[in-house]
């Protein structure tokens, strides 16, 4: 191998980051991981609550590797986009030909997985993430969802996770990023969190062994 196919530092992946760094990323990297203050359950209520999803970090080390290897994947694949649809949800190309126009309203056109790249969350919380072929509508001013979109993604979560976990609301949290938030913007998705979710329950929702 040359020298050109040699992995860049950390040093020099934070001065030419794979994807635009937030001032809280740059804050939390200044941070070790003992340093670090996980999210728990209830600062996670309050902050998809508050609509305030530009404070949700990843711990340092995990936002190193998660650098590090999105440069290694964009390198590889030209996006993560490409990596996600080839390995993760094998849908060929977009656009994409869904059933129904109405998000998460047939089960062929999502799917459900496991963040690979979670928050840095405590460890009673499971980070999900449902992939969808049907557009969300969103805000062109805020680029947060629809009235209408919240209501949809509202009633999926319901059905879905909630009831599932014997209509215990309060265990379940969901919110979609804004679109200046979003690390794969070419692709819908939602993410959820569970409280105390079991290996049957992620199994259940997912479909893959965990």
């Amino acid at each position: 191998m040359g020298d050109n196919d040699a992995k860049p530092s950390g040093e020099e992946l934070e001065k030419q980051p794979p994807f635009p760094l937030t001032e809280v990323d740059k804050w939390v990297l200044s941070q070790t991981d003992e340093e670090f203050h996980l999210h728990d359950w209830d600062e996670l209520r309050n902050i998809v609550a508050a609509n305030a999803l530009e404070t949700l970090k990843r711990k340092p080390s995990d936002l190193r590797r998660y650098m590090a290897w999105s440069h290694e994947i964009k390198g590889q694949y030209g996006s993560m986009t490409n990596y996600i649809l080839q390995h993760r949800l094998l849908w060929g190309p977009p656009p994409f030909k869904y059933i129904s126009s109405i998000p998460f309203h047939k089960s062929s056109d999502y799917k459900i997985l496991l963040n690979d790249w979670p928050y840095g969350l405590t460890s009673d919380t499971t980070h999900i993430v449902v992939w969808s072929k049907t557009p969300i509508a969103t805000d062109d001013m805020n680029g947060d969802v629809t009235h209408e979109s919240r209501k949809i993604i509202q009633e999926f979560v319901y059905r879905t996770f909630v009831k599932r976990l014997s209509g215990d609301s309060y265990r379940v949290i969901w919110f979609k990023n804004w679109v200046r938030l979003q690390s794969v913007r070419a692709l819908e998705h939602v993410h959820v969190l569970v409280k105390d979710a079991t290996k049957e329950d992620l199994e259940f929702w997912t479909g893959e062994k965990v």
